[in-house]
């Protein structure tokens, strides 16, 4: 009796720990997925799916790792460029999703005066937004003209401000798209004040950002530059067979590793120190 509890014991707390791990196995990869969806947005790429940059990175570490394999005739020099090369087409993704929400940044004022002439000239809500997509920014009208298509084919604002919400993939978009849904939920007369702030609060934001990333541009494109460096130098190196007998040994081989590493650090390091804070997508 007791073999036979200790069986169904063992056999509950191993269905247990199948279904626990088999949860977290699933939901992983789903918020992984959804957040690489969403930087690829904010890069301006929706129509660019996570697994096109893997394989742009399987590819292009496949293409430098043959070059320099053909070039150095070494697996640790050729395998390290390779590697290099795989990173850059998300340090291509990233620098346009910091490019386009420096620009965004710049644009959302205007956005925000047309939705406040907009609804002091009478206009509902939903027309105030289908609006922008005809007279607002340039980058944003895609995404404005398509809420007017689809409220004006669904009828529901709610679903409608979602899928806009998720088009713009931004913070202060989640922060206005809130606001009117709030406003057309329980009324007032407070909007236009409340987007008159926002609107002077946002300019003083951009403006006071802009400053200091003017100030930091020098120092972390020095950075850069040191990071950047060793690796120039080793390519050059690379021309001449003696140099590159150092490199072709177990030895070498782990000193390229260790300077990978170092760089890898110190390059992470410099993007901490010199971050600035960014508003983060607390109204998804």
């Amino acid at each position: 009796m007791g073999a036979l509890i200790g069986l169904m014991v063992g056999i509950g707390a191993l269905s247990i720990w199948q279904g626990l791990s088999r949860t977290a196995g699933e939901v992983r990869p789903v918020r992984r997925d959804a957040r690489l969806r969403e930087v690829l947005a904010q890069a301006g790429l929706s129509g660019v799916t996570p697994a096109r940059i893997i394989a742009l990175q399987a590819g292009a570490f496949v293409l430098a790792a043959a070059i320099s394999f053909l070039s150095t005739r070494l697996v640790s020099i050729s395998t390290v460029f390779g590697v290099f090369a795989a990173c850059v087409p998300w340090l291509l993704v990233q620098r346009m999703r910091r490019r386009r929400r420096a620009d965004l940044r710049e644009l959302w004022p205007e956005v925000v005066d047309n939705l406040t002439s907009g609804v002091r000239a009478g206009l509902s809500l939903p027309e105030a937004l289908a609006a922008i997509g005809e007279r607002g920014p340039e980058p944003l009208r895609h995404a404005f003209a398509a809420f007017g298509r689809d409220y004006r084919a669904t009828g529901a604002f709610n679903d409608s401000l979602d899928r806009l919400k998720q088009a713009l993939a931004d913070p202060v978009g989640d922060r206005i798209c809130e606001s009117l849904r709030v406003a057309r939920e329980v009324g007032g007369t407070d909007l236009g004040r409340l987007l008159t702030t926002l609107s002077a609060f946002l300019r003083e934001d951009a403006r006071a950002r802009a400053e200091l990333m003017a100030r930091q541009s020098w120092s972390v494109s020095a950075a850069r530059m040191a990071v950047a460096a060793p690796w120039l130098v080793l390519v050059l190196l690379s021309t001449r067979r003696e140099t590159l007998a150092a490199y072709d040994s177990a030895a070498g081989s782990v000193i390229l590793v260790i300077g990978a590493v170092v760089s890898v650090i110190a390059y992470r390091t410099m993007l901490a120190i010199g971050r600035l804070p960014e508003d983060r997508r607390v109204l998804r």
